[in-house]
Parts: structure tokens; sequence; C-alpha cells
């Protein structure tokens, strides 16, 4: 079974024991966290889509880290004048383990 689910402006297909890095989610007190936004819940041939989201649909994870992604180099030039800019970026994402899905059909898991 596999989800398309959407959080921090991107959307991620997922599905259980995948490991992701998403835009950072505040609070790294609570390890696990909960996705409602599901797009989509796909299993074979069958596909369920949301229009916009799935009412009931649930993605469900761990946290595993707080990180800062690659860094990023920006250069800005202008030919002739003499400008040059350098400039750098680094994200910061968190890593998460999908856990669960869990359709508004399906009863919730046990453990």
């Amino acid at each position: 079974m596999y989800a398309i689910f959407s959080t921090g402006g991107k959307q991620y297909k997922v599905s259980e024991g995948d490991w992701l890095d998403i835009e950072k989610i505040e609070g790294d007190e609570t390890p696990e966290v909960s996705f409602h936004q599901v797009l989509a819940l796909g299993d074979g041939n069958d596909i369920k889509i949301g229009c916009p989201f799935i009412e009931g649909a649930l993605v469900l994870g761990t946290v595993v880290e707080q990180r800062r992604g690659p860094k990023i180099r920006i250069f800005k030039m202008k030919r002739r004048k003499g400008y040059r800019k350098r400039q750098g970026h680094r994200q910061e994402i968190t890593r998460i383990k999908i856990t669960a899905i869990q359709s508004s059909t399906e009863p919730a898991p046990s453990g």
C-alpha cells in the first residue's frame, strides 16, 4: 500500500517502512508525527483519490533526526560591472520513518 501526502509545500509518495527527508517540523520532543493531508491511496490496482484530501486517511511516522541539508551555493554576477555576490544556504530538514498508512475504512493498528 502506498500514499501520496502533502507537507511543507511538497508532495511525497511513500509506503510503510520508507525513510524520508522533509521540510523541518518543529518540536523534536514528540517523535510521533501524523500527516492528515493525504491526496491519494493506492494498493495495486485499487486507487483512491481525494478531492482535494481523503477524509479519515492518515500517514503516521517517527522522527529519526533533525539536521541540515547539503550546502547550496548561490553566485550572482553582472558582466562588465564588477558586481559579484556569493551566498550559501543550508535547509533545515527532518528525517522521518513511515510507520503506518491508515485509511478511513481500515481499523487502527494495535500495539
